[in-house]
């Protein structure tokens, strides 16, 4: 089709198994769990309080980091281990723009009851604005678009940085996004993140009440667990990634080691409603399709696929629907990072499409942990819980997010 080739040259994750891709990905095909009970916030009374946490080097005991802060701080670390990786790290050099996809933020509690003290103790809307009058730094804190602008300074992106938010799809979104600038030759390299730092008490409280999270507090390690019968929920976790994606010309006539490639990408929404999938699928099955067509290839090429596999009883039942759908009788192995590293929500498309890339670069399906009983409605080979070998030459990666959003990408090997 006349387009170039997108190539990863670098790669960088923070995860709850840990900090760089060496240590994330010996850790997952291990098939370590990174799931453990919160201790940055009480979680006395509540009903889940186990989450896949990440200990940031600036976090201290009774003073958490706010989620915008985090989401910051984990995106730095991801893109700095993908700029090194691909030996773009240099101060204010790097060729392409900034893609970052990230939770929507807002002020939380412990600003809203600093802004009602320095209010003399009102808490109207009126009284509280005019007390953050004074506080710009709280402003410049929670503004949607102002980490973009901060990371797109500090990594000399070129042109405005694009924050974007599409669910559980974000991370994806943020790669397609990337690609497509490529492919259409308005850039020759773009950074692509995914970052997530929601495990904070407001949003622990909201899935609750969705009773989307899991309660399997007692065994934190044991709680998530994708296609599985007794799932009983996904377990809320964050961390980042961050992809250097290039023309694949360009990279190679400046040397760089190939990673793999981003072959394709497939989008498809439907607006049946704020959580729930349509239950005819046809939305998860059409993105499928269509990321594989965008590739130039047919299901059969699929040689594995990272699944959205978030543990809910009703998300692994419509991706179970959708592989039969897309692959028939005979689908590939398909396993879920999110049994071990939770459910990164924004973080997440980003997070296991470089798993998927690693998956490709050392020929190793990463498993499916906490697989005791099957689920005879998902007649699907998981990986259960132990890495298996495999020769694997093309990865579809799934991302299937609340309101119907849903982006799936076609990862190759480096040729």
């Amino acid at each position: 089709m006349s387009r170039p080739r997108v190539a990863v040259t670098g790669i960088g994750i923070v995860s709850p198994l840990g900090f760089g891709v060496a240590a994330n990905w010996a850790a997952l095909t291990a098939g370590k769990s990174g799931i453990r009970r919160i201790s940055r916030f009480p979680v006395d009374h509540l009903r889940t309080t186990i989450a896949g946490c990440v200990d940031l080097p600036e976090d201290r005991p009774g003073a958490p980091l706010s989620s915008a802060e985090r989401v910051e701080r984990m995106a730095v670390l991801a893109a700095e281990e993908a700029l090194a990786a691909a030996g773009l790290g240099a101060p204010g050099a790097f060729p392409g723009p900034l893609f970052l996809g990230m939770p929507p933020v807002e002020t939380e509690w412990p600003q809203r009851l600093e802004l009602a003290r320095a209010a003399n103790g009102g808490a109207s809307y009126r009284e509280i604005t005019l007390a953050a009058l004074s506080r710009p730094d709280i402003h410049d804190r929670f503004c949607f678009g102002g980490i973009g602008e901060r990371l797109a300074a500090r990594f000399g992106t070129r042109g405005a940085p694009i924050s974007l938010t599409t669910a559980c799809a974000t991370g994806a979104s943020a790669i397609q996004l990337g690609v497509e600038a490529i492919q259409r030759g308005e850039a020759r390299a773009a950074l692509a993140i995914g970052a997530d730092g929601s495990v904070q008490p407001e949003a622990v409280i909201r899935f609750s009440l969705l009773s989307a999270l899991s309660t399997r507090n007692d065994a934190p390690e044991k709680a998530a667990r994708p296609f599985e019968k007794s799932r009983d929920g996904f377990v809320m976790s964050e961390g980042a990634a961050a992809l250097v994606l290039e023309d694949e010309g360009a990279a190679r006539a400046r040397g760089a080691e190939v990673l793999g490639f981003v072959l394709g990408c497939g989008e498809r929404a439907d607006s049946f409603h704020r959580t729930r999938s349509n239950p005819d699928g046809s939305a998860i099955i059409g993105a499928m399709r269509n990321a594989i067509a965008d590739a130039g290839l047919t299901p059969a090429d699929i040689d594995y696929v990272n699944a959205h596999g978030t543990g809910t009883p009703e998300n692994d039942k419509m991706e179970a629907l959708g592989m039969r759908a897309v692959f028939g009788e005979r689908p590939p192995p398909i396993s879920s990072n999110k049994s071990m590293i939770g459910h990164t929500l924004s973080a997440a498309g980003a997070i296991e499409a470089a798993f998927s890339l690693l998956t490709l670069r050392h020929q190793l399906l990463p498993p499916t942990i906490n697989h005791e009983e099957p689920d005879p409605t998902i007649p699907l080979d998981v990986v259960p819980n132990v890495a298996r070998p495999a020769r694997v030459r093309h990865v579809l990666s799934n991302s299937f997010g609340f309101g119907g959003q849903n982006v799936c990408l076609v990862l190759g090997e480096a040729a």
